[in-house]
């Protein structure tokens, strides 16, 4: 199907799109100019949904509140990628007759452009915007969204069969997925999102139809270091690119330098990002572009790249304390990594909402690498019950609210001293995402 296809299809139907979130805003306005009828479905109140009087005067009829999916209706069915596959409600619109489909699903079968997907637990959206940096500086044109915010179904229309689309995708976005990209490329797996997939294999499985439709001339990139990815890489559709850190593979560490086979491409010294997992996520990027991308490019991109907001992001120096915000840290496995970057012990503002994942292994990298933990948020017990386990001590303060996190952190906080947002739990308890979490670190921290 291509893009006037995709118009007429749309024209006059009766369809329907569940949330009003941010990905399907430009998604809701795009199909009423196609000519829809359309109707959206959230879960929220009529009080709670800031734009609320702006699409209601397109036309649109909102359904909202509890019973939002009660008498899900419509010819076409958008889902949003949180919902998942086998609702009752869904199921029940199926049998109905409606198609049921998401943004992400119909852009990749109406995309002109090539593709490079990247996903993984861990490390995905640092990948994603290096690959982008590179290919633009490259010359080339490019499109970026997927998970990283920008839905662009809408532009596909502008995109022509010279152009590089680079998207992240989320195992959510991925669940249902039956078209795979030109590259793809997974970072890592561990366990992520059990609160919505059944298990740790549903995820995996999730995670693998970025390459399960690939074909033999097209490329997946694994790490060869990481169990999951590396029997993924086993099953490979097209050529297989691994890379490790730690071990042989063809984008691999020589000493201080990545290499490509035999060919030195980067001094990690010169990677401005800190962290090893930082190195491993310009491996991912340079498996990525490689045979599109000068090795000057990359390495330009390396010494000028800050990295991604929210993201070990540097928010103020204060009385010669660091405070970083790393709210993206929403499990345990990000966290850990994100404390090997500091040498010395930290200050950890931790907590948050559960997302049903084991929180054993946090323990042990708190007992290790901090001096004093502040929790906030559900999983507060969690985080406490693994440090306990280790038998270490480490100072605990619980707070209810964000101001109070800030002010403990700043009155202990020395001279010296890192103050460190990684919350290795989601924002949902008390945000609606992780960068309006972030975002709140970051005023206060400033406003001290």
């Amino acid at each position: 199907m291509n893009i006037n296809e995709f118009k007429t299809m749309v024209k006059g139907k009766n369809i329907s799109v569940i949330g009003l979130g941010i990905s399907n805003r430009p998604l809701i306005k795009y199909l009423v100019k196609l000519g829809a009828s359309v109707t959206v479905y959230d879960r929220r109140t009529e009080e709670q949904l800031p734009d609320y009087d702006e699409f209601s005067a397109l036309g649109i009829e909102i359904v909202t509140g509890e019973g939002y999916l009660d008498n899900l209706q419509g010819e076409i069915i958008f889902k949003t990628p949180g919902l998942r596959f086998d609702n009752p409600a869904l199921i029940a619109a199926k049998k109905r007759g409606s198609v049921v489909t998401s943004e992400m699903e119909v852009f990749f079968d109406i995309c002109p452009a090539n593709i490079i997907a990247v996903t993984g637990s861990d490390g995905k959206t640092t990948t994603t915007t290096l690959i982008h940096k590179m290919m633009t500086e490259s010359g080339y044109k490019t499109w970026l969204g997927g998970n990283i915010g920008n839905p662009l179904l809408t532009d596909a229309e502008n995109m022509t069969d010279k152009d590089w689309v680079i998207l992240e995708l989320s195992s959510f976005q991925l669940h249902t997925m039956r078209k795979s990209p030109k590259i793809a490329v997974i970072t890592n797996l561990s366990p992520n999102h059990l609160d919505v997939h059944k298990d740790y294999r549903e995820y995996i499985d999730a995670k693998k139809n970025i390459m399960l439709y690939q074909s033999p001339e097209d490329k997946l990139i694994v790490n060869a270091s990481n169990y999951e990815t590396a029997q993924i890489g086993r099953e490979a559709r097209g050529r297989c690119v691994d890379f490790s850190s730690k071990g042989d593979a063809y984008i691999h560490l020589d000493g201080d330098v990545i290499k490509r086979g035999n060919t030195e491409v980067l001094d990690i010294k010169d990677i401005k990002i800190p962290g090893m997992h930082n190195v491993e996520n310009y491996m991912a990027a340079i498996a990525a572009v490689e045979g599109l991308v000068g090795d000057d490019v990359i390495r330009n991109v390396a010494k000028s790249f800050g990295g991604v907001e929210h993201r070990i992001e540097l928010v103020r120096v204060l009385d010669g304390v660091r405070y970083y915000n790393s709210s993206i840290d929403s499990s345990p496995n990000r966290t850990i990594n994100t404390l090997k970057v500091f040498p010395d012990k930290v200050i950890l503002i931790a907590g948050g909402k559960d997302k049903g994942i084991p929180y054993d292994d946090i323990g042990p990298a708190i007992a290790d690498k901090v001096k004093l933990l502040i929790l906030i948020g559900k999983t507060s017990d969690k985080i406490e019950e693994a440090l306990k386990k280790t038998g270490k001590n480490v100072e605990i303060i619980r707070c209810s609210s964000y101001e109070a996190v800030v002010k403990a952190a700043h009155e202990r906080a020395k001279n010296g001293d890192v103050v460190l947002l990684s919350p290795a739990s989601t924002s949902f308890d008390m945000f609606a995402n992780f960068e309006e979490r972030g975002n709140l670190f970051k005023k206060l921290v400033n406003e001290l």
